[in-house]
Protein backbone atom coordinates (compact mmCIF):
# COMPACT_ATOMS: atom_id res chain seq x y z
CA UNK A 1 0.00 0.00 0.00
CA UNK A 2 1.42 3.57 -0.68
CA UNK A 3 2.00 6.15 1.63
CA UNK A 4 -0.53 8.40 0.34
CA UNK A 5 -3.15 5.96 0.31
CA UNK A 6 -1.81 4.74 4.42
CA UNK A 7 -2.38 8.52 5.03
CA UNK A 8 -6.10 8.95 3.28
CA UNK A 9 -6.88 5.93 5.51
CA UNK A 10 -5.42 7.78 9.16
CA UNK A 11 -7.29 11.07 7.76
CA UNK A 12 -10.65 8.75 7.28
CA UNK A 13 -10.23 7.14 10.65
CA UNK A 14 -10.11 10.42 12.28
CA UNK A 15 -13.78 11.15 10.72
CA UNK A 16 -17.16 10.51 12.48
CA UNK A 17 -18.51 6.85 11.09
CA UNK A 18 -21.38 8.56 9.12
CA UNK A 19 -18.67 10.60 7.39
CA UNK A 20 -16.18 7.60 6.88
CA UNK A 21 -19.50 6.04 5.05
CA UNK A 22 -20.08 9.56 2.86
CA UNK A 23 -15.64 9.59 2.21
CA UNK A 24 -15.93 5.75 1.36
CA UNK A 25 -18.78 6.50 -1.15
CA UNK A 26 -16.80 9.44 -2.82
CA UNK A 27 -13.45 7.39 -3.46
CA UNK A 28 -15.63 4.37 -4.63
CA UNK A 29 -17.40 6.68 -7.26
CA UNK A 30 -14.15 8.45 -8.39
CA UNK A 31 -12.64 4.92 -8.43
CA UNK A 32 -15.47 3.63 -10.70
CA UNK A 33 -15.48 6.98 -13.13
CA UNK A 34 -11.31 6.67 -13.73
CA UNK A 35 -12.21 2.80 -14.89
CA UNK A 36 -15.67 1.51 -14.96
CA UNK A 37 -15.26 -2.01 -16.00
CA UNK A 38 -12.01 -2.76 -13.75
CA UNK A 39 -9.59 -2.91 -16.41
CA UNK A 40 -7.27 -0.31 -16.30
CA UNK A 41 -3.93 -1.24 -14.15
CA UNK A 42 -1.60 0.98 -12.10
CA UNK A 43 1.98 1.60 -12.67
CA UNK A 44 3.05 -0.68 -10.01
CA UNK A 45 0.20 -3.57 -11.85
CA UNK A 46 1.82 -3.21 -15.01
CA UNK A 47 5.11 -3.58 -13.84
CA UNK A 48 4.41 -6.72 -11.57
CA UNK A 49 2.88 -8.09 -14.97
CA UNK A 50 6.12 -7.08 -17.26
CA UNK A 51 8.09 -9.13 -14.59
CA UNK A 52 5.86 -11.68 -14.58
CA UNK A 53 5.89 -12.30 -18.40
CA UNK A 54 9.60 -11.54 -18.28
CA UNK A 55 10.19 -14.87 -16.08
CA UNK A 56 8.97 -17.86 -17.79
CA UNK A 57 5.04 -16.69 -17.57
CA UNK A 58 3.48 -18.89 -19.29
CA UNK A 59 -0.40 -17.82 -21.05
CA UNK A 60 -3.54 -20.04 -19.91
CA UNK A 61 -4.36 -20.87 -23.60
CA UNK A 62 -0.71 -22.35 -24.31
CA UNK A 63 -1.71 -24.66 -21.25
CA UNK A 64 -3.45 -28.12 -22.41
CA UNK A 65 -5.81 -28.00 -19.17
CA UNK A 66 -7.79 -31.36 -19.59
CA UNK A 67 -3.98 -33.18 -19.53
CA UNK A 68 -3.07 -32.02 -16.59
CA UNK A 69 -2.62 -34.69 -13.43
CA UNK A 70 -2.98 -37.53 -15.99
Amino acid sequence: MSTIVMRAAELMQALPQSEQQFAYEFIKKLVLAWDPDFTKVTDDEKNRISEAEKSGFVDDEDIDWNSIGV
